[in-house]
């Protein structure tokens, strides 16, 4: 399947960005784990970002929240949570100058608006860079390191600032499943390169989801399920879910799709033969979402299954909690 590029300025991450409950997945999911411990993620408030300045020509987006984090046995403070959206083509080696701008122009914002005296300790910031392009980031994440080398007697002068790095790109299937968050469906599916993936991505997000509780689950259902729309429509698919809008509550639609999907790829002949390509299709799904089941057991079923099994496989692959229930 010829995909679109991935690399391009997506809103629909800034939208993701826009709800507590997906940053608090952001920061635990990817973020230094003692970071996320120190911070009370009841107390996430956004702020009007865009503190990106004109000097630099960039389609980057920035989003901005505020925290409160425990840092000593005093007063919680607060902690601002500067993410950084970048989706260029390419690597943008002036990272550390940008940051040093957006940060001063965030800093210079506060004070201007009179949310802080001249005489206030300015709050921490956390800078975040969000990377979704192709080639791996290879750029200085801290500006002292971009700086020539001075004698010792000038290094205090000098100044420094780093930013965290998440590349999406960089984590492997493996490791994005071993984080049971939402935003390793979405970081999966930016990076998958076949329509096996991209299934398996779906059925993935739809359990995850699953997962979650109360309000909770409400909110990272309804946000994920917008951001997929765009992703399918996006890479050009002959996946249609625009009338979904809820992917756990339309379990039923979303597998006639995944169904109708499977046998347009039969017959672009993108698979080897139709029976072949529906076992194939099968067992991938089978064991996408049964990780403890045995793949020479679930070979063993497949082979004996009909091509009428075969094909109401991906219709019952939601409701069936167990392989056994799947195959009665």
């Amino acid at each position: 399947m010829e995909q679109k590029t991935a690399n391009h300025h997506d809103t629909g991450y800034k939208e993701i960005f826009s709800y507590p409950e997906m940053v608090q997945q952001l920061i635990e999911g990817f973020a230094p784990k003692e970071i996320a411990q120190l911070l009370d993620f009841t107390t996430l408030k956004q702020h009007p970002g865009h503190y990106i300045t004109p000097i630099f020509d960039t389609k980057a987006e920035d989003v901005v929240w505020s925290v409160k984090a425990q840092l000593d046995e005093g007063q919680p403070i607060e902690i601002y949570l500067y993410i950084l959206l970048e989706f260029q083509s390419k690597v943008d080696h002036t990272m550390p100058v940008r940051f040093m701008h957006y940060i001063a122009n965030f800093y210079s914002h506060l004070h201007k608006n009179k949310n802080l005296k001249p005489t206030d300790p300015l709050p921490p910031v956390f800078p975040i860079v969000l990377y979704n392009g192709n080639p791996r980031w290879q750029a200085k994440t801290n500006i002292a390191d971009m700086i020539h080398t001075v004698p010792a007697i000038l290094k205090p002068y000098q100044p420094s600032l780093s930013y965290y790095l998440i590349d999406e790109g960089a984590y492997s299937e493996e490791e994005l499943e071993q984080i049971p968050t939402p935003l390793s469906v979405v970081f999966s599916l930016e990076n998958a390169t076949d329509d096996q993936k991209i299934t398996e991505g779906i059925l993935r997000a739809s359990q995850i989801i699953q997962l979650q509780q109360g309000e909770r689950r409400e909110v990272i259902n309804k946000v994920l399920t917008r951001w997929l729309k765009r992703h399918l429509q996006r890479l050009g698919l002959g996946l249609n879910i625009d009338s979904i809008q809820r992917i756990t509550e339309e379990e039923s639609m979303l597998a006639e799709n995944l169904e109708n999907w499977k046998e347009g790829l039969v017959q672009k002949g993108k698979m080897e033969g139709v029976l072949e390509g529906k076992i194939a299709f099968a067992r991938r799904i089978i064991l996408s979402k049964f990780k403890d089941a045995q793949a020479s057991e679930i070979d063993t079923l497949l082979a004996e299954s009909d091509e009428k099994t075969l094909d109401q496989i991906s219709e019952k692959i939601f409701a069936a909690q167990t392989v056994e229930e799947l195959f009665k």
